[in-house]
């Protein structure tokens, strides 16, 4: 294993330090993936004084720009690839209702106490007579190596005090793939209505961390495990379980979708196809209905689920722009190549598909060869068989008939100015027909064609206007 310590700034840090009259420690993340073998280029340095001071200092000797904050006593400077943070060691007290610590000078240990876990309170001293030795209080090096999640004190205070870390564990238990300890689970389903105090943002940012994790579904299953999954994300927490009626049950569409966005992840790094993932049944609660010839039904529960998502992105402070628009669309068009695969692929189902899935339909593809999750290895294999002649339909029609971002020949402005008329809707209605036309195979995606098909529907649709050329 490298030396984790080897560029020469962390030796200039342990003797700016020293001249302030303070001692130096790099803690936290880097030296936890060091051991796992993680890159990582975030330093955190605890000073047993003025952090803003030390990096000060090393700001001159590096001639790099230091950014400070003197209302959290820290300040930041950047060595090559390196974003190295400084703060003053301290001990914390916590008050009920907040998460905001009253904070004291305080010694490493001080320091290491208030951490959140036993793997994130290593530290490696950068003072000259002990330089690289590891500070490990709390035998966060064997629960590193046994792959187990701890705190350092007593879970209740850790967790009361500052409830983000009841996430935070489960964070760190999925991007590591570790195990919470039992104690640790159950202080957080004791504290877990602590969470109310913690801002939605926080929580989105750690459960970001979770959703580009190798296997999310680990975080949300902790999540339930807790109940912390129906305080954060109740329209997640009504997917769960199984109802039954006259012998047929459906499946829980908890552990359906938890296992849409492994399929998902497994293949695909892209952070909104997985809230896609995790979102595409998300209406199944709202239209579960039961008919006698059928059993369960779960009628529009793609369009419904596509409306839930501005209201979920709104709740989770996720952006509402164009990721929050692709996330509809695919909840919107999830069973459309299902569809298709299930009835038989006909050109013009193709061809609106590709029409309404546009740029994304590789996407809408990835989620829907993920939505295949049941337990026949004969019916999946029959799915994704049919989902390769309904994709290689697509190349055929895409090729031939430019479908993607399709625009119609014949525009609006043409028909406008054809028949000498202002907008109205018989302009929509004739262009319309034209795209539909075009979509059903009727004509080809052809000006000419378009052109004579306007001229006829002219006729029906504004008999008292003629061509005006």
């Amino acid at each position: 294993m490298n030396n984790p310590l080897e560029n020469p700034v962390f030796r200039l840090i342990g003797s700016c330090a020293a001249e302030c009259g303070a001692k130096a420690y790099v803690i936290g993340g880097f030296v936890r993936d060091h051991f796992l073998g993680r890159p990582s280029n975030d330093i955190d340095v605890v000073v047993t004084g003025s952090g803003i001071e030390v990096a000060t200092l090393v700001g001159e000797r590096l001639h790099s720009k230091v950014s400070t904050f003197k209302n959290f006593g820290t300040a930041m400077l950047r060595s090559g690839k390196m974003e190295i943070e400084f703060v003053g060691a301290r001990k914390e007290s916590y008050r009920a209702d907040s998460r905001k610590p009253i904070v004291e000078d305080g010694t490493i240990e001080d320091d290491q106490n208030r951490r959140d876990f036993t793997i994130n309170a290593l530290a490696f001293s950068l003072n000259e007579e002990d330089f690289g030795a590891l500070v490990d209080p709390f035998g966060g090096m064997g629960d590193l190596k046994a792959g187990i999640i701890r705190t350092p004190l007593d879970p209740d205070t850790t967790f009361s005090d500052d409830p983000l870390r009841m996430i935070r564990a489960i964070r760190f238990a999925t991007q590591l793939d570790m195990t919470i300890t039992a104690e640790c689970l159950e202080s957080i389903k004791r504290n877990r209505e602590r969470i109310s105090i913690i801002s939605r943002e926080r929580i989105t940012t750690e459960t970001e961390k979770i959703m580009m994790s190798k296997r999310p579904s680990k975080g949300f299953f902790l999540f339930d495990k807790t109940g912390l999954l129906e305080l954060i994300f109740p329209d997640l927490y009504r997917l769960k379980g199984v109802e039954k009626r006259d012998g047929r049950a459906h499946k829980d569409n908890f552990i359906h979708t938890l296992k849409v966005l492994d399929n998902v992840a497994a293949v695909s790094d892209d952070e909104w196809l997985r809230w896609a993932a995790l979102l595409h049944d998300i209406a199944k609660p709202r239209t579960k209905g039961w008919d006698e010839r059928v059993g369960w039904t779960f009628h529009n529960h793609e369009l419904i689920g596509a409306r839930m998502v501005k209201g979920i992105f709104k709740q989770w402070r996720l952006p509402l722009d164009h990721k929050m628009r692709f996330v509809e669309k695919m909840v919107l068009l999830h069973l459309r190549p299902i569809a298709l695969a299930d009835e038989g692929v006909t050109d013009s189902a193709v061809r609106r598909l590709l029409f309404d899935a546009s740029d994304d339909i590789e996407s809408l593809m990835t989620l829907c060869r993920a939505d295949i999750t049941s337990g026949n290895d004969e019916k999946v294999a029959r799915y994704l068989r049919n989902f390769d002649l309904v994709e290689e339909k697509m190349r055929q029609i895409e090729e031939k008939d430019r479908i993607r971002n399709f625009q119609p020949p014949v525009t609006g402005e043409t028909i406008m100015e054809t028949f000498g008329i202002e907008p109205c809707a018989a302009v929509g209605t004739i262009k319309n027909a034209i795209k539909d036309a075009i979509l059903d195979g009727k004509i080809e995606n052809d000006y000419a064609q378009a052109y004579e098909l306007m001229l006829q529907l002219a006729k029906e649709i504004i008999p008292d206007k003629k061509p005006l050329k």
